[in-house]
């Protein structure tokens, strides 16, 4: 059976909320889902709640951290940390912090555009408490401004656009001490893109973060080609990192990208949950 270990809900920036998801998990026939929404857990504990309702599939804690390494965005899972633990909810509501500052500038800059929008506008565009460039474009969108979030983030919300603001983002090793203080799987997300280079890259950025507590790498994802997988996977054994890997499903935000198949051809073998739960063992983590 498929597993999908990376999947968003409306507790970030994703459409479908944290308990309907377990129902679309299933109707996959998937043997494991992880929730894993960007620098918050706050949907968890309704999704896990449903666990009881879906007793043939796993339901797994996770969360995506961002941060920033070699001038790119490193983006890293953690899978079965304690929600309660009193470092990574700290760490995560710091990091909410910074969205919500991230979120007032874009909102200074789109008014200053002529592009105004009010809390009520934001909230039905599915913003919380820390409202992202989705929520934005949604609500423009919604207002009938755009046409198309595509359009909203090509015209204002894109890096260099008028209506962007850049995010300050902490450094892998805060985000990796985070999780694994918590008792997490460190997981590095999507790690190649598909253009030159990108593995040496990767394995630059790995000999940089296996000694600060990496477990390991996302080698099945919606964009990848079977060559970027085996790219990864022959990655991990040389570091001798876990597998992982899962769909990004945002809902209707990403429409093509489907929970377990993402676009159509991604199938996560559930056998490396057996790796993700060998890497638990506890490790030194510096910094």
């Amino acid at each position: 059976m498929a597993i999908d270990l990376h999947i968003h809900s409306t507790a970030s920036d994703g459409t479908v909320p944290p308990e309907e998801l377990p129902a679309l998990g299933a109707a996959a026939g998937l043997s494991a889902l992880a929730l894993t929404d960007h620098d918050t857990i706050s949907g968890v504990p309704a999704f896990l709640a449903r666990q009881k309702d879906f007793p043939e599939m796993e339901l797994i804690a996770g969360v995506e951290i961002s941060s920033h390494y070699a001038m790119r965005e490193i983006h890293l899972v953690g899978l079965f940390p304690d929600i309660h633990h009193p470092a990574l909810l700290a760490f995560l509501d710091a990091m909410r912090a910074e969205r919500r500052l991230r979120a007032a500038g874009m909102r200074e800059k789109l008014a200053a555009l002529g592009y105004a929008l009010d809390d009520d506008e934001l909230r039905a565009a599915g913003a919380h408490d820390a409202p992202g460039r989705p929520h934005f474009a949604r609500a423009l969108v919604r207002r009938g401004a755009f046409a198309s979030v595509p359009e909203v983030f090509s015209r204002l919300l894109q890096k260099g656009a008028p209506g962007y603001v850049p995010r300050h983002l902490p450094d892998p090793a805060a985000c990796l001490s985070a999780i694994k203080s918590a008792g997490g799987v460190a997981v590095w997300a999507h790690p190649i893109r598909n253009r030159a280079g990108e593995e040496g890259f990767a394995r630059r950025v790995l000999n940089a973060l296996v000694p600060l507590g990496l477990d390991a790498v996302e080698a099945y994802y919606t964009d990848f080609t079977l060559r970027q997988t085996e790219c990864l996977k022959k990655l991990a054994a040389e570091f001798h990192l876990a597998l992982s890997g899962g769909s990004d499903f945002h809902g209707a935000n990403h429409p093509a990208v489907a929970i377990g198949a993402g676009s159509g051809t991604l199938a996560v073998p559930d056998e490396v949950l057996a790796g993700l739960r060998a890497a638990l063992r506890p490790k030194v983590v510096l910094g």
